[in-house]
């Protein structure tokens, strides 16, 4: 129950809502209580009128008067208390949703390789909707129930302390046969999850690679692990219910037995004389408001125990360590308001503290491993002037693109230190770093809005005619303008709607339109045919002019145009130089150079291990 409170403490700024459930509450449960001792006092007039005496037929139109009074209010305050319940409820879902978005995207670059998308996403969606399900349960019954038991308590201890001693043994012998079912009911949950985040994580993974699927004809294959995956859940939900089910019988037949003595000692009390017969009735009536709750208990408990595994699923990620200087910041409640926006502009990064004659990039001493017992790259020392074009080079898996991750911050160097103009990238902030650099990937990572949209994501802010003119810098411009809506134009998830080249030429245009003072082209043109490259290589051109470039090539051709390569062998740096001195070496680059003039094919595939064309 800790983590349920520690939801509700995560949305103070909702007291409101809470105050107001509250008061609804306490008096659904007071107009409740008044109808059993309105009909307690109208069976006694009728019976008293049927003898002869009573107050005429204007104290039972009163009396039925007062009735419908009670009941209107009931259900007026009813609806108000689950008008609040229902409003709270889909506040809090939003609080805790954007929560866990906001602390999703200040997590770690690591923290996303131990995971599959589809279990993040199966997560939040499991983890919150049986939170908030059972909150709304909650608020909505859980008052006027507990309000309802306590009167009922009283009023039975009024009549007959016996009444009132059995009333009480019903709730902590219910809530004792309940927690012997908890303990090993969660564990069971717990199974029962991990088995469906796995099959959500892989659906999402296999419909996201769809075509590879088919292409490898896999279907049946997926298919039956995904089946596995709700076999177990399957499995385990019978040995979950049977268990529950057994124990719940144990609780409601111990009530049986408690409720059997409870009738005995009211209907043997009236046929006495203790009780009259309006007394009998509001006993009755009492004893049926205290049964309803308890039975409820079971539905409560219930949801209560998926609630605190998906509360544990929802704070697992909650309490991972955020990346230093997250660009999410602080993460904080989002604005419910009906006339907040959404979009606009990015969020400014404050100007870079630049150190006067300092290299625009430096590596100095850097060493980083993807876990503790190995190391990718070893004591990499090398500075990049302001303008300059370095070119990376090294067999695949050498270090390439681990060095331009560290350089945006995606991973901290394990020792050294990365500064860009002289200011360590570790004593600011990560916005302000990716602020820095114009990153296009080998990998056109698009999003399912429009082209307009992709094209602007680094700078929202960007007019119409910016968009257009790096569309055309990048080559791009023509086949935007032939698509259905122009630069309006849907493009599906990651850009399914268009060819790997035409996804490449926006990606090179969405770097230039953010115009950021160093640019990293890691592997840029590799998804492109020949004649596209030479365009959008003239786009580079001008782009890279005046900016410092660090370029990780797919052909030859590419390298041969920088000012320096450096190339990597074991992690380690080999060769730093021209492409004019390393040819004349006997290192990578001359090597390349050798096996490009090379026609044989042990010449070719051993080209292709370093990723290079010619």
């Amino acid at each position: 129950m800790r983590t349920l409170l520690r939801v509700l403490s995560t949305a103070r700024e909702l007291w409101p809502w809470y105050a107001g459930i509250i008061a609804t509450s306490v008096f659904v449960a007071a107009t409740a209580l008044a109808t059993p001792f309105i009909i307690a006092r109208a069976t006694d007039e009728v019976v008293a009128q049927a003898s002869g005496g009573g107050g005429g037929l204007m104290v039972l139109v009163a009396l039925a008067g007062a009735l419908l009074v009670a009941e209107l209010l009931n259900t007026v305050l009813t609806n108000v208390g689950g008008y609040l319940g229902d409003t709270m409820t889909m506040r809090l879902r939003a609080i805790l949703s954007s929560r866990y978005y906001a602390k999703l995207l200040s997590l770690p670059q690591r923290y996303f390789e131990n995971q599959l998308t589809g279990t993040v996403i199966n997560k939040l969606h499991r983890s919150i909707t049986e939170v908030t399900q059972f909150l709304q349960m909650f608020s909505n019954s859980f008052f006027p129930t507990l309000i309802t038991v306590f009167a009922v308590l009283g009023i039975s201890l009024y009549y007959s302390w016996p009444l009132a001693l059995l009333l009480l043994i019903i709730y902590p012998l219910f809530t004792w046969l309940t927690a012997l079912t908890s303990k090993r009911w969660q564990v069971l949950e717990g199974e029962k999850n991990d088995e469906l985040d796995a099959a959500g994580g892989r659906f999402a993974e296999v419909i996201g690679q769809i075509k590879v699927t088919k292409s490898f004809v896999r279907e049946r294959t997926e298919l039956d692990t995904f089946d596995g995956h709700y076999r177990r859940a399957v499995a385990t939900t019978n040995t979950q219910s049977s268990w529950w089910h057994r124990m719940d019988v144990a609780r409601r037949g111990s009530l049986n037995i408690i409720f059997f003595g409870i009738y005995l000692i009211i209907f043997a009390q009236t046929a006495s004389g203790i009780f009259t017969l309006g007394d009998m009735v509001l006993l009755i009536q009492l004893v049926a408001m205290a049964r309803t709750p308890v039975m409820m208990m079971s539905f409560l408990v219930d949801s209560s125990q998926h609630a605190i595994a998906g509360s544990k699923s929802y704070f697992e990620v909650m309490d991972e360590t955020p990346e230093p200087f997250a660009a999410v910041g602080e993460i904080r409640s989002p604005d419910l308001s009906p006339t907040a926006t959404t979009g606009g502009a990015a969020p400014a990064a404050s100007a870079w503290p630049v150190v006067p004659d300092a290299p625009t990039i430096a590596f100095d001493g850097v060493s980083f491993g993807y876990d503790s017992h190995a190391e990718v790259l070893h004591d990499i020392t090398f500075d990049v002037a302001r303008g300059e074009r370095l070119a990376l080079v090294s067999e695949s898996g050498g270090g390439k693109t681990t060095l331009v991750n560290l350089l945006l911050g995606l991973y901290s160097p394990s020792a050294g230190t990365i500064s860009i103009a002289g200011t360590d990238t570790a004593s600011v902030s990560l916005a302000q770093v990716r602020s820095q650099i114009g990153v296009v990937f080998q990998d056109a990572s698009l999003f399912s809005g429009t082209v307009r949209e992709n094209l602007s994501y680094g700078r929202p802010g960007a007019t119409d005619a910016e968009l257009e003119q790096a569309a055309r810098r990048a080559n791009a411009h023509d086949f935007i303008a032939k698509l259905s809506d122009g630069y309006d134009t849907v493009i599906g998830e990651r850009g399914v709607r268009l060819s790997g080249g035409q996804k490449q030429r926006i990606a090179v245009a969405r770097a230039m339109v953010k115009d950021a003072p160093l640019l990293v082209l890691d592997e840029a043109t590799s998804a492109l045919d020949s004649r596209s490259e030479r365009l959008v290589q003239a786009g580079l051109e001008e782009l890279m002019a005046d900016r410092t470039s660090i370029i990780i090539a797919h052909r030859l051709s590419t390298i041969s145009t920088v000012d320096r390569i450096i190339t990597l062998r074991d992690g380690r740096i080999d060769e730093v130089g021209s492409p004019a001195e390393l040819a004349e070496t006997d290192g990578i680059y001359a090597e390349l150079l050798a096996l490009q003039e090379s026609g044989t094919k042990r010449d070719k595939r051993r080209l292709a291990a370093f990723d290079i064309t010619g």
